[in-house]
């Protein structure tokens, strides 16, 4: 009986050491695109991840189609307040070993830079010249803080990111070489009709950035959701732009995992698995981390090598950082 007993111990003190090695080990992750919000209780809901699955159309007259559901065993849970989503998702950064580059609200980036500062990457946002001056978004740029410029959304607009009201802008990030991450794509369930009447499902494509990487040709930017759907366009621009990477945020959790997978492997099979970049497009939902790590890490068609290079070596290089840094 003695012997079981301490044979029992060691088995669980051996355990817990291999777990602890393990999450000390964890190999570093990037996400490059994450979003400092204020947490509104009223419309903070929990979410099934792959929500758009099923995307039943709806009647004007009628209530609009549900946007999410929470037809799934296991809904992740939203923060309720500014303070539980800070603690939530910092904790998940550092069991993760996760690596931010975020953008948004001013005091909610500072709050979380301020509370951990070697896990934030802060990013600065514009998608339109009415939000701030050219002079004072190169001052802001110059100041230290903001690393990127991002997220960029002209399309929420009405507006190509070619439009030359947004030109000045991209010639300040050119200059200072601050990388710049651009949202093209679709923003989920009848976006145009039911939420943001300005967008255009048209002025997600691709081929729209090509006058203004023509205008900016030392400048690198990352297509956000790597244009989804329009894969063909994304492939040209990549093949024709050598400093063009893309993300894999929004799409690769909220889209059928048959239909994320295909575009992932069609990117790779094309050439470009080292310029695709992991990005979640968090927002209020901390474990969403853990949800979209898993999409990468159990792709059986990428090899070890590529599953970094998304998770973290393609970061490093798009975004000039010290790999050793992160050990």
């Amino acid at each position: 009986m003695k012997h079981t007993y301490l044979l029992s111990s060691f088995l669980l003190l051996f355990s817990f050491l291999t777990y602890a090695q393990e999450t000390d080990s964890r190999p570093p992750i990037i996400d490059v695109h994450v979003h400092a919000m204020k947490v509104n209780p009223a419309f903070a809901s929990d979410m099934c991840p792959w929500f758009l699955k099923n995307m039943p159309g709806g009647d004007p007259n009628g209530p609009p189609p549900s946007f999410m559901n929470l037809d799934c065993v296991d809904p992740l849970k939203a923060a309720k307040s500014d303070q539980e989503m800070q603690d939530a998702l910092l904790e998940a950064c550092e069991r993760l070993n996760v690596t931010m580059v975020a953008s948004g609200d001013a005091q909610i980036l500072h709050n979380w830079y301020n509370a951990a500062p070697t896990r934030i990457i802060p990013s600065l946002g514009i998608s339109n010249a009415d939000q701030m001056t050219v002079k004072a978004f190169e001052d802001s740029l110059k100041g230290g803080f903001y690393k990127v410029m991002g997220e960029v959304a002209p399309q929420y607009q009405g507006l190509s990111p070619s439009d030359m009201s947004l030109d000045a802008y991209f010639g300040v990030a050119e200059k200072l070489g601050v990388p710049v991450g651009i949202h093209m794509g679709t923003g989920g369930n009848g976006m145009a009709n039911i939420t943001a009447p300005n967008y255009r499902a048209s002025l997600g494509r691709p081929f729209l950035l090509e006058d203004m990487l023509a205008r900016h040709p030392k400048l690198k930017i990352w297509v956000m959701h790597a244009g989804y759907p329009m894969i063909d366009e994304m492939i040209a621009l990549m093949g024709a732009n050598a400093y063009v990477y893309v993300d894999l945020a929004g799409f690769i959790w909220s889209y059928p995992q048959d239909e994320i997978h295909m575009y992932l492997k069609r990117l790779v099979q094309a050439g470009f698995g080292k310029r695709i970049l992991y990005g979640t497009d968090l927002m209020v939902w901390p474990k969403l981390l853990e949800t979209s790590i898993g999409v990468i890490e159990n792709a059986d068609y990428l090899s070890y090598d590529q599953k970094r290079d998304i998770l973290f070596n393609n970061a490093v290089r798009f975004f000039n950082l010290d790999a050793s840094k992160f050990e």
